[in-house]
C-alpha cells in the first residue's frame, strides 16, 4: 500500500460497464513527511474518503482485493482513510482531528 492524499475527483460518463457507480479520486503520492510527490493516479473508492483526505491506496492485483472492487478492471483502491501517521524517529506527522490535518 501507499499513502496518498486526494487531490481530485475524475468523472467519466462513458466507461466499463463494471465501473458504473464507482467513484474515482485523483491521487497525488505523499512523502513521509506528508508532502505531495510529483506522482498522480486515478483510484476507485472503496471506503468513502473525500477530497483532501489522507488516504492508503493499493495498485496492481491488490486493487481488486476489496468487496467494491473484485473482478473490475481497476488498477488503484482507496482502502482506508489515515487518522494518524506517527514516525519512530520523528514522532506523529500527521493526525486527522488536528483540524488543518497535520499534527
Amino acid at each position: 500500500m501507499k499513502l496518498g492524499r486526494v487531490v481530485g475527483t475524475v468523472v467519466a460518463t462513458r466507461k466499463d460497464e463494471k465501473l458504473e457507480g464507482l467513484t474515482m479520486y485523483l491521487v497525488q503520492d505523499l512523502s513521509l513527511d506528508l508532502r505531495g510527490k510529483d506522482s498522480l493516479v486515478v483510484a476507485v473508492d472503496a471506503v468513502g474518503c473525500g477530497v483532501g483526505e489522507v488516504v492508503l491506496y493499493a495498485s496492481g492485483s491488490s486493487a481488486r482485493q476489496t468487496t467494491a472492487t473484485d473482478k473490475k478492471p481497476c488498477d488503484a483502491t482507496i482502502m482506508a482513510i489515515v487518522d494518524t501517521v506517527d514516525l519512530a524517529a520523528g514522532g506523529r506527522v500527521y493526525d486527522k482531528s488536528a483540524g488543518a490535518g497535520e499534527a
